[in-house]
């Protein structure tokens, strides 16, 4: 009994068996077979290489605990003024006003060179198609492209000569809400608040046109195309108003090139004309507000883990075989359809050809 029921179980395995044993004499090897198996399991490796090394940018949210710190602002901005008669700072909420000194005036003409010209384009162009394929962000994410626009070209001229003024470096500022901004004359300390001394600069000389060559929060990440880099305003009234209101995201951003604690932000714009008598109040000057997001973003670049590499290529070899079988079939029957049809085609020629031998030989018998 003990030896039936062990014969009955080993009868039921075997019959499980997913992969059973075909004779070798059932088996032809051809070179055919062969050559299309190997071209299309190389073809299927080969693509799904390519899947396993293709990574993606996951994104995670959480609260952002960290309000010790200082902010950094990295700015290069050349507006349409002589240095001498602007200043810029900061004035936080709590009316704190941020010492600019690491900030440099240089004197510039605002027409940019061709090189600088040709730059500019090429990044207009670079933020026209991030507002159209946002996911392009993530490409500049993985690239962390080191390129810089070339350095302005340097005149022997004096200073004089100049028509801008060209505003660059990074402050660093307290992590709450401000206004960063450019306006006449220079920044003096205030017991009630702040100021700006512009008694000595003539109404005539005022002109906020301006460029932003870049401004961002945080760590300088080479290649981060932020959203106000390239802008260009330009006017022609003296007494205007340009405003930016700028909402901050403290941003961790991890790739494979690059590990950085760094900001993104989003932006809405503003502008209008000073004007006391139509009810238009203000100050003339570029303002950017500032405000700093609750949330931080945890931006990884991720790939498919190499054991689920591993597991899609077992499959795919098992379809591969397969396929080729029945590529390998079809492809042979249609060699065996042409191969019989060119044969009968040639053995309807020689039959026509032997009846119209015999033909003829009846007829001269005749």
């Amino acid at each position: 009994m003990r030896r039936l029921t062990k014969k009955k179980a080993l009868t039921l395995v075997r019959e499980l068996d997913a992969f059973p044993k075909v004779p070798e004499s059932y088996v032809e090897s051809t070179a055919s077979g062969g050559t299309v198996s190997l071209i299309a399991f190389t073809l299927m490796a080969a693509l799904e290489f390519f899947v396993y090394t293709n990574t993606w940018m996951r994104y995670e949210y959480e609260v952002d605990k960290d309000f010790s710190s200082k902010l950094r602002i990295n700015i290069d901005i050349t507006v349409a003024m002589r240095c001498q008669y602007i200043g810029a700072d900061v004035l936080d909420l709590a009316e704190t006003m941020v010492a600019s000194d690491g900030l440099k005036y240089q004197p510039v003409n605002f027409e940019l060179p061709p090189q600088q010209k040709l730059w500019h384009m090429t990044l207009l162009h670079i933020q026209e198609r991030l507002k159209i394929e946002h996911s392009l962000q993530d490409i500049i994410f993985k690239t962390a492209l080191k390129g810089a626009p070339p350095a302005q070209s340097q005149s022997d001229d004096s200073a004089t000569s100049f028509n801008a003024c060209r505003i660059h470096g990074h402050m660093y500022v307290n992590k709450v809400a401000g206004n960063f901004h450019i306006t006449v004359g220079k920044s003096i300390p205030h017991p009630r608040g702040h100021a700006h001394l512009a008694a000595l600069v003539s109404h005539d000389s005022f002109n906020f046109s301006h460029r932003i060559d870049h401004l961002s929060f945080g760590e300088a990440i080479p290649g981060l195309i932020s959203p106000l880099d390239g802008t260009e305003k330009i006017t022609d009234e003296p007494n205007y108003m340009f405003q930016y209101f700028i909402t901050i995201v403290p941003t961790k951003l991890n790739t494979y090139k690059i590990s950085a604690d760094t900001h993104q932000y989003s932006v809405t714009e503003r502008e209008r004309g000073i004007n006391h008598a139509a009810g238009s109040h203000g100050v003339s000057g570029i303002f950017m507000k500032y405000d700093i997001n609750s949330l931080m973003v945890k931006v990884t670049e991720q790939h498919m883990p190499f054991w689920q590499f591993l597991v899609r290529l077992c499959g795919i070899i098992g379809g591969i075989f397969t396929t080729t079988g029945m590529l390998h079939g079809m492809v042979g029957f249609l060699v065996d359809v042409f191969c019989c049809r060119f044969q009968l085609g040639i053995y309807k020629i020689l039959q026509e050809n032997h009846d119209h031998s015999e033909s003829n030989c009846c007829t001269t018998e005749d």
